[in-house]
């Protein structure tokens, strides 16, 4: 981790955020408990520590960069595209809620799961369009 960080790198650990915020939440809206479950959340907890340090370090030497100005309009583009998703998506969760067809505990995890779908599908979306050139 030496070399020049790139847009796509940042882009990229999105996924990595995305899966720890569901760890989390699935650690705060269980219902039940196993002797494992503790386990599970030290080990999270320390990976996100680091992580997150790592990433800070990261983005430090990324902000002492030159910027390439057209990695950050095609990120531009990506990001109104999925706030157009993620808007769809929260307004057939929460119309699902207001009938009954789902209850709270399913919402959450259909709103976590659409955060890791669209940040998977950024990454995608950035790397086949930067590529491209569009």
């Amino acid at each position: 981790m030496k070399g020049k960080v790139t847009l796509k790198e940042l882009v990229g650990t999105k996924i990595v955020y995305a899966l720890l915020l569901i760890v989390y939440y699935w650690m705060w809206a269980r219902r039940d408990w196993h002797d494992y479950y503790e386990v599970i959340q030290h080990t999270v907890a320390v990976f996100t520590i680091l992580f997150a340090a790592l990433q800070a370090s990261r983005l430090r030497r990324y902000s002492k960069e030159e910027k390439d100005q057209p990695a950050i309009e095609t990120l531009r583009r990506i990001d109104a595209i999925g706030l157009k998703l993620m808007v769809a998506a929260a307004i057939i969760i929460a119309f699902a809620c207001a009938v009954g067809a789902i209850g709270g505990p399913a919402a959450g995890y259909g709103l976590l799961g659409m955060i890791l779908v669209l940040s998977v599908l950024r990454f995608i979306l950035f790397c086949g369009m930067y590529q491209r050139g569009a």
